[in-house]
């Protein structure tokens, strides 16, 4: 079976589930096409598929006969939260399976019952008059109609899946909708599990970063009041001698190493199994609240400790797991500066977290503030003992599992998966 993959374009964390869907599909022809940090991140798993068509730095026109050429000779089509894929693919007529870790978290500002009639009604003749029988629809909906438009859907187990997937049920006719566990490399988790330990003490994650707004080189505060944080960790913390950072914003050869105190901070970008190695190994470890990177963690007996919300998903990810241990000791912006708006939106909250980020760089009074707010968290979360930490990595297990998503997969395309 030819499968065509994609994966939303923002961050590391859809195009690392596609990974993780598409390793166990091993006896298929796997094919992914994409652009931006999704292809970077398949560039460098390339054994997670048999052929990646990078259209980064094409036109528009020629990304898109690309993809409908490749669409076209396909047997089933996969997309991890990739609207626009998923639409092409019903253009095309093809089966196509939508896979989503955010099911919860979109915003709607129209009735489910009102984007379902829009998707019922939408011509199937091209893909131009499709995409235009859809405007006026939040690129929140869009995602959402995706998932009315596919043939199969399969959503991550989270707060709030449940209520949405019952609203989905209540509209009758629609997708056959299959809720998962974790979405994450099972095989690579089993084989970093006996990783025996590694030569860092501390694992900052800071994902893939990259998204709709942010960039490497544009509303980059986060990153920027990171570096500015990092030196004052190794000074503040002896017990950290060497810390690795890692994530997309030191691919391509952005690497740096920073050294204070004797101490020193690598920041790299790690192919995903040695991250899973590393992780595995490391004894604390601080991550940017993605999903992905805290299902990693799970699976790995390992209790991260959330560090400052780089987006809008990461501040409703926080206060979902409010109630767990992990949501009580995590790190966030608000512990800094109370009273900073955040709107309740995607985009606006994201502009207004840039915002405060760089508030908090450049004020000497806020950033003070800042560190001896996060040495109070880094305080408490290293005089956890075992048991503490286990049962917080127990109580978001009972939390978020659910049934593994090769097996939802090998159902959905009618054929075992078995592992390499």
């Amino acid at each position: 079976m030819r499968i065509v993959m994609g994966a939303q374009n923002c961050g590391f964390g859809p195009v690392s589930e596609l990974v993780a869907v598409s390793r166990p599909l091993h006896g298929h022809d796997r094919v992914l096409v994409g652009s931006g940090v999704a292809a970077v991140f398949a560039r460098r798993n390339p054994e997670a598929f048999d052929a990646v068509h990078d259209t980064t730095g094409t036109t528009g026109t020629a990304a898109a006969e690309m993809t409908d050429g490749l669409l076209r000779g396909s047997d089933h089509v996969i997309s991890v939260m990739d609207a626009e894929l998923v639409l092409r693919a019903v253009v095309a007529g093809r089966p196509v399976t939508m896979v989503d870790s955010l099911f919860g978290f979109w915003q709607l500002t129209r009735p489910l019952a009102a984007i379902r009639e829009r998707c019922v009604t939408m011509p199937r003749s091209g893909f131009e008059a499709a995409d235009h029988h859809l405007t006026g629809l939040t690129p929140h909906e869009r995602i959402v109609a995706a998932h009315l438009l596919a043939t199969h859907s399969v959503v991550q187990n989270f707060p709030g899946v449940t209520e949405r997937a019952a609203d989905f049920a209540a509209l009758g006719a629609g997708p056959r909708m299959h809720r998962t566990g974790s979405i994450v490399d099972a095989e690579g988790l089993s084989n970093a599990a006996c990783a025996t330990g590694t030569e860092h003490d501390l694992l900052i994650n800071v994902g893939g970063f990259k998204n709709f707004l942010l960039d490497f080189d544009v509303n980059d505060d986060y990153m920027r009041l990171l570096h500015r944080w990092l030196p004052d960790l190794l000074r503040d913390w002896p017990r950290f001698r060497r810390v690795l950072v890692c994530g997309g914003p030191y691919g391509d050869g952005r690497e740096r190493t920073v050294s204070a105190a004797g101490r020193t901070g690598e920041c790299r970008l790690l192919h995903q199994r040695e991250l899973l190695q590393v992780a595995a190994g490391t004894p604390d470890q601080l991550l940017a609240p993605g999903l992905t990177a805290l299902h990693e963690s799970i699976a790995l007996g390992r209790l991260p400790l959330a560090i400052h919300e780089q987006h809008y998903a990461h501040v409703y990810t926080m206060r979902a797991l409010d109630g767990t241990r992990f949501g009580r000791i995590g790190g966030r912006f608000t512990d800094v500066v109370p009273g900073h708006p955040l709107p309740e939106d995607d985009l606006a909250g994201t502009a207004a977290l840039v915002e405060l980020a760089g508030r908090v760089r450049k004020d000497d009074e806020l950033y003070a503030r800042y560190r001896r707010t996060f040495n109070e968290r880094i305080e408490h979360y290293v005089s956890l003992t075992p048991a503490q930490r286990q049962h917080g990595v127990e109580e978001l297990r009972r939390l978020l599992g659910g049934e593994p998503v090769h097996s939802v997969m090998s159902g959905i395309l009618g054929t075992p998966i078995i592992s390499e």
